[in-house]
């Protein structure tokens, strides 16, 4: 994740998912707050999936 300094707003959004994606989203989250500290949680990994999603849709870079 980057420092606090260099972080854009975050916006608010209501996001449908299938109950086994929430599942993985909230495992995830477990095994990167377990991994690398705090700051990761299930909204944190949306961002990097979606971020991910966007950078290989050419969108972001």
């Amino acid at each position: 994740m980057s420092d606090s300094h260099d972080r854009e707003a975050l916006k608010r959004v209501t996001v449908m998912l299938e109950e086994e994606q929430v599942e993985m989203l909230k495992e995830l989250a477990e095994e990167y707050q377990a991994k690398l500290g705090k700051g990761w949680n299930m909204s944190a990994i949306m961002r990097v999936a979606v971020g991910d999603f966007l950078t290989k849709m050419g969108k972001m870079s």
